[in-house]
């Protein structure tokens, strides 16, 4: 935690205009930290057969990682 990480860009909002285009974006990157690692909500995973006696019941958490973003360069027009 407190690694800091550089993100590609795939949109810009600003108050007044949206920026999309791949070829302005390209040289953007944004900076961030890495605030916490946590695993997500269980999902249950149920299986069975009819008539054959089978039931199988196994759960997943997915790993998730929260970022902060610390800055974001302004787009070169």
């Amino acid at each position: 935690m407190g690694d800091a990480v550089e993100l590609s860009t795939l949109l810009v909002v600003d108050g007044e205009s949206v920026t999309s285009d791949p070829w302005v974006l390209a040289g953007i990157k944004v900076q961030a930290e890495i605030v916490d690692h946590h695993k997500g909500a269980k999902i249950d995973i149920l299986k069975y057969k009819n008539k054959t006696g089978y039931r199988k019941r196994i759960g997943h958490r997915q790993q998730y990682t929260a970022i902060k973003v610390t800055g974001i360069p302004s787009a070169a027009k």
